[in-house]
């Protein structure tokens, strides 16, 4: 009988990734104490949180890479925490520096925080901001449909529900998860393939918004640098109605991004509809 080594162990499961930071779980120092024992593998997998939502998807990827190797006979996982400190060392690799962010930045203005990613000249990002004149016509819908359909063709997707005001990305995706934070870096629930982030998640279940413009620009501005997008090919906006201070903060913020209107065939939202897009 063949007799697997533990270096064959962590070969095998260098191609298996987290599934919300889609990096493999070797390369983030998630597996630990692999160790041989009459063909029993047992090894420690160390989770970036407490209660991770995705453990049982993690345990099935690992089985699913070490069982089918030469001499295994069984699987031993055991599941540990990350420390602060590796979760702080973690976002760093991934996200860049916490004191960086837009949302530990004590000025006003994305210029004074941490820089606007798909706004960078090297970006590989296409940002798409949907519009409308008027609500009720379909706007969301067709964010969501859009986001799925790209994804669907193999594109990687995020979408910024920007409505504050009427949130209703997350029920249209059934993305019911709720964002993860490492070490103030959050990781957006992901559904059908695609990334989302919303206010909806973090207010409670009915309780109306009522900001003022520059809460909504700190908002905007935490969902676009605070959020670990990984360099999505397409990130969509949801934009709320009309021509406010939301989208005047986006086109500030994604000064590359493409803007389309969502209109009905009648000539009072017809007329509404040009407004938004004569701002764009």
């Amino acid at each position: 009988m063949s007799v697997v080594t533990p270096d064959q162990v962590i070969e095998a499961l260098r191609p298996v990734q987290d599934p919300e930071l889609h990096r493999s779980i070797v390369d983030l120092n998630m597996v630990r104490d692999v160790s041989i024992n009459d063909g029993v593998v047992a090894l420690t997998v160390t989770l970036t949180i407490a209660g991770c939502p995705l453990r049982n998807e993690i345990q099935n990827r690992v089985n699913g890479a070490i069982r089918p190797l030469p001499g295994v006979r069984d699987v031993q996982l055991n599941f540990g925490v990350m420390t602060d400190d590796e979760r702080a060392a973690l976002r760093e690799k991934l996200h860049g520096s916490p004191a960086a962010s837009a949302g530990s930045a004590p000025a006003q203005g994305h210029a004074q925080g941490r820089a606007i990613p798909f706004a960078q000249p090297g970006s590989k990002t296409r940002p798409l901001l949907i519009s409308s004149g008027k609500g009720g016509v379909g706007k969301s819908s067709v964010t969501t449909n859009l986001a799925v359909a790209l994804a669907a063709a193999g594109h990687s997707v995020g979408v910024v529900d920007a409505d504050i005001y009427g949130y209703s990305i997350p029920r249209m995706l059934g993305a019911d998860r709720e964002p993860v934070a490492i070490d103030q870096m959050l990781l957006p629930p992901e559904s059908y393939g695609v990334r989302c982030i919303s206010i909806g998640y973090f207010v409670p279940d009915g309780q109306a918004v009522v900001w003022r413009g520059p809460m909504l620009h700190k908002a905007l501005e935490q969902f676009l640098t605070d959020v670990f997008w990984d360099e999505p090919d397409f990130l969509l906006v949801d934009m709320p109605p009309g021509t406010g201070d939301i989208a005047l903060s986006l086109s500030q913020y994604l000064p590359r991004a493409e803007v389309y209107v969502v209109t009905t065939p009648q000539d009072a939202a017809q007329k509404v509809a040009r407004l938004s897009a004569a701002m764009a």
